[in-house]
């Protein structure tokens, strides 16, 4: 695998020219990577790259892989932040969830990272069935506790063709509920701004000057390019993305043949995104990065939102009032260009 990552980035090098603000090993589950392998891929990223001086460089680990031996590894590494799929400090929650750590090691991971690390960032699941505002309160305290630079909290979610979609179908597990998630949501904002964080992004809080960078590129449509099966990249205009199945992946690279798809955006795809993206964030939408085509239409379905103070407009740019943060992808659908024969733009 790691010989076709490496294949892979020598046959797209020459459309990625500049050195790399970021570089982020992430999805999967990177923290089985050693020491070792991290260097190897980080020289060739070096290679054909080159990487800016103080980059970003951000390892995704799993609990149960950050073990005192493995902290030591890293340090010989150039992966200067964690971030750390915590998810909860409940055992009875991640066993639900059908995680691979326990509870003692999520404490372990974050007890170690606070001593190694100076920038470190945990993920937290709400809207578990069960889980009382007063229990989430507790464990964001308790993530709280361990100082961590940044958070991600995301709301559980029922996906298509999992085990937890199959059993809330058949009623063994309870269903998610909206309502709880809201009451988490706000809890969890007004936990993280009395604990000096920004919240930045929805699911997305930090302090001062600990923003995920990488992270941030996205919702600001920056151009990245991912490496390795089912990566996905974008140079402004288009997207691809790769196969995800794992040999027929190395299969391609060994022939040297990069196994992605790729999608041209149109117009309405890149005006979508960037609402969608923009409405996420604390900076909200900038209407100078839409399409030429699309602002005047952009400026007739906001006005309406802007009136009721749904929007607000910060120099410019029009950002989701903060008690709207948690329906930011429905308002989002509100402001979609979606073209049909009576369309006048």
């Amino acid at each position: 695998m790691i010989q076709a990552m490496k294949q892979e980035m020598a046959l797209r090098a020459p459309a990625h020219r500049a050195p790399l603000a970021t570089v982020y090993f992430g999805g999967g589950t990177p923290s089985l990577l050693s020491a070792a392998e991290i260097n190897e891929l980080m020289e060739e990223i070096h290679r054909h790259w080159g990487v800016a001086p103080g980059a970003e460089i951000t390892l995704e680990a799993n609990p149960d892989d950050l073990t005192p031996e493995y902290f030591r590894a890293l340090k010989d590494t150039s992966i200067n932040r964690l971030s750390i799929g915590i998810q909860s400090f409940d055992q009875n929650h991640l066993v639900s969830m059908n995680r691979a750590h326990n509870a003692s090691q999520a404490l372990s991971a974050l007890e170690g990272a606070a001593a190694q690390y100076s920038d470190f960032s945990l993920d937290l699941i709400y809207g578990i069935p069960g889980m009382t505002v007063e229990q989430w309160a507790e464990h964001i305290q308790r993530a709280l506790s361990f100082r961590p630079t940044h958070v991600s909290a995301y709301a559980l979610t029922q996906e298509p063709k999992t085990l937890m979609d199959h059993e809330i179908r058949k009623g063994v597990r309870p269903a998610l509920s909206e309502a709880l998630a809201a009451d988490h949501f706000d809890v969890l904002v007004q936990s993280m701004e009395q604990g000096g964080y920004a919240h930045y992004e929805i699911s997305n809080f930090a302090r001062d000057g600990f923003y995920a960078r990488n992270n941030t590129a996205y919702w600001q449509g920056k151009s990245y390019v991912g490496i390795g099966p089912s990566a996905h990249s974008f140079d402004g205009f288009s997207r691809s993305w790769n196969v995800s199945n794992n040999p027929q992946y190395i299969k391609s690279l060994s022939q040297r043949i990069t196994p992605q798809t790729v999608e041209v955006l149109s117009e309405a795809d890149r005006y979508n995104e960037l609402v969608m993206t923009g409405l996420r964030t604390i900076w909200g939408v900038d209407p100078q990065t839409l399409p030429d085509a699309l602002r005047p239409y952009f400026t007739e379905v906001t006005q309406p939102l802007l009136a009721q103070g749904i929007l607000q407009n910060k120099g410019g740019q029009l950002a989701l009032a903060p008690d709207q943060w948690f329906k930011a992808d429905g308002w989002a659908a509100e402001l979609f260009y979606v073209a049909d024969a009576s369309t006048k733009y």
